[in-house]
């Protein structure tokens, strides 16, 4: 069995693909099995890839997987995730990069604290500039239970911090299904898994290491986009709710998922000029019935704890819902 299983899916990333590949080379360890998936890229990629194998063969376990059709970045993690062989598994964008030796440090941090999962730090870089950005969790090297890291509701926690590649996971995770993605979300995939993994794993810690890189305004990207993919962050977030109402301690946990939703709603409905119009004009409608199918005392209070600006789009919104029904 590996040690460590790095799960990297690319998809029409040739400009960046190269940088990725020579940090895992500069992390590569014979225990160590890295599996490159390409995404049915239409670019360079692919023949990059197929280099790629050659070249890290000697230094560690590579395999390439070329899916036949695009399905987007939680099927593909997926993908990496059904052929992982390791003990502990972790992940990283095509057009991300890795500290030298981090891989290294970041097994190293697992198997001293002996945890479900760990979560780190990372350093964002747009263009020429670096930003850290740290795990929204105050206690480090301390195992505790995810389910406290959810909470409160009115600040930033570790479901807030959804990113996958900033951590590593024991297998029996995967073994007990809670590392896979939810197939075909096209954004905001990470976050229905986030909230499954801290309400269902027993143990976790965060660590203050920080090697993963993470390319930021990358033309191309779903985050430059305003095409109907981004609209999938509704079926994320639906999901969220479903599952949180369905758990034990919904009572306590529902606050955060709903306060949670009507931000991205609110966030999305800021930068609406972005979208096409036919796009945009989808935003308004899904997400208004998104806040009907909300608990709506729930939905109340959020509107009352939250600054104006963000409120204010979220009544509209609501009043919209209730004329639309009142007409019809």
């Amino acid at each position: 069995m590996p040690k460590l299983s790095v799960i990297v899916p690319f998809y029409n990333v040739q400009q960046y693909a190269p940088d990725t590949l020579r940090s895992l080379r500069r992390n590569a360890r014979p225990e160590f099995e890295f599996i490159l998936v390409d995404d049915h890229s239409r670019d360079d990629t692919p023949r990059i890839l197929e280099r790629a194998v050659e070249e890290l063969s000697d230094v560690a376990s590579v395999r390439f997987i070329r899916r036949e059709e695009n399905g987007g970045l939680a099927t593909a993690r997926n993908t990496g995730l059904d052929a992982a062989e390791g003990e502990y598994l972790t992940f990283l964008d095509g057009d991300d990069w890795l500290a030298p030796g981090y891989l290294g440090d970041l097994v190293t941090a697992i198997e001293e604290l002996g945890c479900d999962f760990v979560r780190t730090d990372h350093i964002q870089a747009t263009a020429r500039a670096r930003a850290v950005f740290r795990a929204p969790h105050g206690r480090r090297s301390e195992v505790m239970n995810p389910r406290d890291a959810i909470l409160p509701a009115d600040r930033s926690t570790s479901v807030d911090y959804p990113y996958a590649w900033a951590g590593v996971y024991h297998r029996r995770l995967l073994d007990k299904g809670l590392l896979h993605f939810t197939d075909g979300l096209r954004t905001a995939e990470d976050r229905p898994w986030i909230w499954k993994l801290h309400r269902e794993a027993e143990s976790f810690a965060v660590v203050s290491l920080m090697g993963v890189f993470y390319r930021r305004g990358v033309a191309g990207s779903l985050t430059q986009i305003g095409d109907v993919r981004q609209l999938d962050f509704i079926r994320a977030f639906d999901q969220v709710i479903e599952e949180t109402a369905a758990d034990p301690q919904a009572d306590r946990l529902l606050p955060k998922a709903v306060r949670t939703y009507c931000a991205i709603i609110a966030h999305h409905l800021s930068e609406i000029d972005k979208f096409e119009p036919s796009v945009a004009k989808q935003l308004r409608t899904m997400s208004a019935a998104a806040i009907k199918r909300m608990p709506q005392e729930l939905f109340t209070d959020v509107l009352d704890t939250m600054d104006l600006h963000r409120s204010s789009r979220l009544r509209r919104l609501r009043r919209r819902a209730t004329t639309a029904k009142a007409a019809a």
